[in-house]
């Protein structure tokens, strides 16, 4: 085997494991993220559900123009706004999980209507 044999074969050694390191790394960060977003997912729905809470809460007669419910609802809303920043993480699993969820129902004359 000559010098340059004895390098090719280890620059393509050397080569194959990083590709196989970084291929393991980054499933790892994919498995990473997803989850982080699944996470948001959850505390968007607790945003979403503490908001209508407070809004029903508000519209009871007893304590309609209430101040302080009035700021805590306005807090909310802006916690919940707040929270649609981050909608392009959540949105990766949404997809996912509309695309697993879709079955063809639809007839004919639905999908003609729904086609632009």
């Amino acid at each position: 085997m000559t010098n340059l044999e004895t390098t090719l074969s280890i620059i393509l050694a050397f080569s194959l494991v990083s590709n196989v390191a970084i291929g393991i790394y980054a499933r790892a960060a994919i498995v990473r993220l997803l989850s982080v977003a699944e996470e948001l997912i959850d505390l968007r729905d607790m945003s979403n559900s503490l908001a209508e809470h407070l809004r029903t809460v508000y519209e009871l007669e007893m304590f309609y123009g209430d101040e302080t419910l009035g700021s805590l609802m306005a807090h909310a809303r802006s916690y919940t706004e707040q929270l649609e920043t981050f909608e392009y993480i959540y949105g990766l699993i949404e997809e996912e999980d509309e695309d697993d969820n879709s079955t063809d129902t639809n007839t004919p004359e639905e999908e003609e209507a729904e086609t632009p």
